[in-house]
């Protein structure tokens, strides 16, 4: 990965382009971007599970205090625990 992650920002990380970001307006850099093209696979798979009311109302709390999304906090979870019941195998 580049030492930069960002030639505007200068940023060394993606939190302080976040603040970076957070705090400045595109508009005022329009004129130092360029135009680009990529393309982008996404091939991701979705599997839905029920949750209990209760529940998921504490994790949409849990996540908002965090910062991210109910779905990321909850993946994030069963990773950890999918992790720890491998290691204890």
């Amino acid at each position: 990965m580049r030492r930069n992650k960002s030639s505007l920002s200068e940023a060394q990380s993606y939190k302080e382009m976040g603040e970076f970001w957070a705090n400045h307006d595109l508009t005022d850099y329009w004129d130092q971007t360029k135009a680009v093209e990529f393309e982008v696979e996404i091939e991701s798979e979705a599997t839905y599970f029920p949750v209990e009311t209760n529940l998921s109302a504490e994790l949409v709390s849990l996540a908002k205090r965090r910062g991210v999304s109910p779905e990321t906090l909850l993946n994030l979870w069963i990773q950890e625990k999918v992790k720890e019941e491998a290691a204890a195998e």
